[in-house]
């Protein structure tokens, strides 16, 4: 097949960031598929309409330069996510392919999604990875009757125009079909696990070698966004309840965003920076995977919000288990119902700090059930998460649109 795959934040391995349309993308153009990729480039601070094409593992990538960042205002986002539906729609129209696979967020890149399957002919799969416009909806990213009608309307008009839809957790599921999307025309695809990406125990070992701060202490690492919705200064607080019960325990906050500023001021004032909590920064994700193989455990982190947890299938969750290691969280939901009845995790009382830290340093320093999670964390990682059965999955279900429309 020819697909042409939409995702406006498409990541490599050597840039931060979740890759899970690399991986996928690349595994299907090695199983013989042409793969274009349709994406952005967003570190620059200008928008220039002018596209680059470049063969990367296999598939052609498409960049074209919008910018964005976690830290920028809704209104800034909304026009970034406006102008690149507005030029994909054009680059999508001009490349030949059999079937459009386009994944959220954001929910605009359903407009070249469906634009590009309308003039081609050609069926088009649709990939839900959060529940938008619900999110920001809810969070107040969306106000005003007018901004939630359209953004519903524009939800209703990507399903519609959907011949599969694709989504990642059972509630995304149970929500489109609640719609009036036919249930049979659903795949579950879940985020996958990359375990050759985490299994470098060298590197490891070089990251626990470069800092003088851990050494062979227990470490607790976050990898992922500082965003509003991460509420990464609850780590913070944890850590400095942590620092008086066991004060060799280490933190490591791997990423950046818009909340980077606020989590280090409050680092500063328990006094906890530097000491036993150490911000890190934004690296590429094969760096990234080093420090979660360096870890005793991951943590994920929501903010106690329903609406965020119960569908959360975050990066860091799946890296964990990628790199078999425990995974702790500060929320229920989807992601820890499936690594608690695994004995691959557990879940820290998101109310408590102290004894969110007493849970913390108890598991940490109990060898025998960090060997069991450890165990049981790579175990779901090999038999239910692996990147290669996932991408067969999507792989049917691509084959199957593209059969069903008699090409």
């Amino acid at each position: 097949m020819r697909i042409l795959y939409l995702h406006q934040y498409f990541k490599t391995p050597d840039s931060p960031g979740g890759t899970r349309s690399y991986e996928m993308g690349r595994r299907l153009a090695a199983a013989g598929h042409t793969v274009h990729v349709i994406t952005s480039e967003t570190e620059d601070r200008r928008f220039w309409p002018r596209w680059r094409v470049s063969e990367e593992a296999g598939m052609f990538v498409h960049r074209v330069q919008v910018p964005y960042s976690n830290r920028m205002g809704h209104l800034r986002r909304i026009w970034a996510f406006v102008a690149f539906a507005l030029w994909a729609s054009v680059r999508a129209t001009r490349t030949p392919a059999d079937v459009v696979f386009a994944t959220s967020t954001p929910l605009t890149i359903a407009i070249p999604g469906r634009v590009a399957a309308a003039l081609h002919r050609i069926p088009f799969v649709f990939e839900v990875r959060d529940l938008w416009p619900d999110v920001p909806i809810a969070l107040g990213a969306l106000r005003g009757p007018i901004a939630t009608w359209a953004a519903r309307a524009l939800e209703r008009w990507a399903y519609r125009g959907a011949v599969r839809i694709v989504t990642l957790a059972p509630g995304m599921k149970r929500h489109i079909v609640s719609t009036g999307y036919p249930e049979s025309r659903v795949t579950l695809v879940p985020n996958a696990c990359d375990r050759a990406l985490f299994a470098d125990d060298e590197c490891a070992a070089r990251v626990r070698a470069a800092h003088d701060w851990l050494g062979d202490r227990p470490l607790v690492v976050y990898a992922g966004t500082l965003g509003l919705v991460n509420g990464v200064e609850w780590l913070v607080e944890v850590a400095a309840e942590a620092a008086a019960i066991d004060p060799d325990i280490r933190f490591a906050v791997v990423g950046g965003g818009r909340e980077h500023e606020a989590v280090e001021r409050r680092a500063r004032e328990l006094g906890v920076l530097g000491v036993n909590l150490h911000l890190i920064g934004e690296i590429p994700k094969r760096e990234t995977a080093c420090w979660v193989r360096a870890s005793s455990a991951a943590i994920s982190l929501i903010i106690d919000r329903d609406y965020l947890w119960e569908n959360a299938v975050t990066n860091k969750f799946f890296d964990a288990l990628a790199a078999g290691r425990p995974i702790l969280s500060n929320h229920p939901g989807y992601q820890t119902e499936i690594a608690v009845e695994a004995g691959a995790g557990a879940m820290l009382d998101p109310a408590d700090h102290a004894k969110a830290a007493r849970q913390l340093v108890g598991l940490l320093r109990d060898t025998e059930w960090l060997t069991r999670a450890s165990r049981a964390s790579a175990l779901l990682a090999e038999e239910r998460f692996d990147r290669d059965l996932l991408t067969a999955r999507l792989e049917r279900v691509l084959v199957e649109a593209v059969e069903g429309a008699g090409r």
